[in-house]
Parts: structure tokens; sequence; C-alpha cells
């Protein structure tokens, strides 16, 4: 079964979700909610994480975390595992709670992250639990609004967005929260890439340079295809073209044998293209031969610095994204 990709980095924000196994309820009294707060506030002091809104439903969540160290997972973990005992031992039932692993995509700190920020304040009021937001009792919306105030929770980023000034800032954001009421808006999960990035595409981009080849190549991933097919094969033959003062159809011949090598490699490494795909664009030659060139650039780039060097400039400036 495919698995969504992790990225965690210093300073990354993420909207993170998780639901009851089977869609059952995760929260079964008022005392539960705020159980599952305090868990946020001790994974808060151990691994310094930033809650910066969050709705509890009945049978999920949405948290909006930022992680000033690279370690959502740990604190996640901490959470979920922390909370599942609390259950466990208050119900006398044994096994999982959460349905599977929580879910995780990285927001950029712009509109992206006041769009998302609403539509996770206005989920009670989709599911017609409450009419207005700030009805609702177990969402972090009354203190961006000024009706409560928490030590849990961090307002600033969001509200900075909207203006300097806390107040005016306040009154500005709840007038952006009231404009959806009533109506449809959109989903901000339409736009994610890769089912793990929300935001602009200098943002996509630089979050894609984060993360490693070897994960990127793993055909267990979710969005794999989406992830490495943006880097495309044209792109990356011209690249190599331009870097050894060759034609593309130089290239493609092995005019350069290195250069011949080097396309297939990054190639191979960098896109979701097939051996069969690679083997008819570099004059026929087998699927299993793409195989053993790539195999021999590898051992090969181990052994030789110059090699490795020119490729690290390659893979610098051939991005994982069209712009």
């Amino acid at each position: 079964m495919a698995r969504p990709l992790r990225i965690e980095y210093e300073g990354a924000v993420y909207h993170v979700t998780g639901r009851g196994n089977e869609q059952q309820a995760i929260y079964f009294t008022p005392a539960d909610y705020q159980k599952f707060l305090e868990y946020i506030k001790t994974a808060q002091q151990r691994y310094g994480i930033l809650l910066h809104a969050y709705v509890l439903m009945t049978n999920h969540y949405h948290l909006l975390i930022e992680t000033p160290e690279a370690n959502l997972s740990k604190a996640m973990h901490s959470i979920l595992s922390g909370y599942t005992m609390y259950i466990n031992k208050k119900k006398e039932r044994s096994g999982h709670l959460f349905q599977g692993r929580f879910r995780s995509i990285v927001v950029e700190k712009d509109r992206y992250l006041v769009e998302l920020s609403r539509y996770i304040h206005l989920n009670p009021v989709r599911a017609q639990m409450v009419k207005r937001p700030e009805d609702y009792p177990h969402s972090s919306y009354p203190c961006y609004i000024g009706k409560e105030k928490s030590d849990l929770l961090t307002t600033e980023l969001v509200l900075s967005l909207y203006a300097r000034d806390p107040k005016t800032a306040k009154q500005r954001y709840r007038e952006f929260v009231e404009s959806a009421l009533g109506r449809e808006i959109e989903n901000p999960y339409n736009r994610v890439y890769g089912g793990m990035i929300l935001g602009g595409e200098s943002f996509i981009k630089d979050v894609l340079r984060r993360l490693k080849t070897k994960d990127l190549q793993r055909e267990d991933i979710s969005y794999r295809r989406e992830l490495l097919g943006k880097a495309d094969l044209e792109d990356i033959i011209t690249h190599v073209a331009l870097a050894y003062g060759l034609t593309v159809q130089e290239v493609q011949q092995g005019k350069n044998r290195e250069a011949r090598k080097v396309a297939i490699y990054l190639i191979k490494k960098h896109t979701a293209v097939t051996n069969r795909e690679i083997g008819e664009r570099f004059g026929g030659i087998s699927p299993s031969a793409v195989s053993k060139v790539v195999e021999r650039t590898e051992r090969e780039i181990e052994q030789n610095r110059g090699l490795k060097n020119r490729l690290d400039k390659l893979i610098a400036t051939t991005s994982h994204v069209k712009g």
C-alpha cells in the first residue's frame, strides 16, 4: 500500500489531521477534549512545537503546528500515543484508537495558511454542529477574535498577515472568516501538490529541494509520479547538453560518454520515466542496459569526486518543478 511521504525541516508549518479507527469517536466527554490539549501542551514543552490553530471534532482533529526543530513525527507520536493510552485505560479497551498514521501537509506562511486556518475554524459550521464558529467549544477560533485566551496557542503568525496592530488584525480575520458563512468555499486541499505541499510555485520548489533522492525513488510512496514527474526528461537532457557544451542530439547519441550516462542517471533518479522510455530516447538500448548504466554511474560517483561535483551542480540547477 502506498504511504504518504513525510518531510520535516526546521520552521515548517503543517496542517495535521487524523481520524478515529473505522471513523469512530475519539473524544467521548468534555474532559477528553481537554486531555488531548494537555498532551499537546506536554509536546510543546518537550519538543518546542507551536500550535497556531486547532479544531477537535468528535471523530477527528485538525491542527496547525509549526516545528522550530525538525521533529513533527516525534511530537505527534507523543501526543497520539499518550492520548490513546489515556482513552484505553479510561474505557477499559485495547488496540488502536486512530485510523493509521496521521496525515500532514506542509503549508506556506502566507495566504495559504490564512485560508487553511479559516477552513479549519469553519469545520463545525459545515458539520452543522453550530451556526457560528465561535460557538464551538473545542476550537481555537474564540482566541483569534479575542473572546478567549490560551497559553497553548500562538495566534501571532496568522494574524500578522492581516495587520501589525493586534486589535485590527483580529477584526479583519473575523471579517474574513465570517465572509464565508452561508456559502461554499474551496477546500484548500484541492490545491495541495504531491499530497504534501500547499503553497505557491516557489514554495513548492523549495520544499521539493529538501526531499532526498532516495525517498523520491521509493515506489511505495503516494503521489510518486506527481512528485517526480515534474522533472521533465527534456529539461534534464537540455541541462546536461548545456553543461557539457553539446546539442541534445549529441547527448542522446553518446558523442560524450560521460554526458550520456549522466543524463540517463539523472532521468532515472529524478523522473518517473521508465527504463524502456529512457532506452528508446537514447538510441534504442534495452531496459536492462539502462539499469546497468545507472548502476555503473552510481559506483563511479563514489570513486570520482570530479564527477560527483559535476552531478551536484546539475542537480542544483535542475528543479523538480517546471517553472
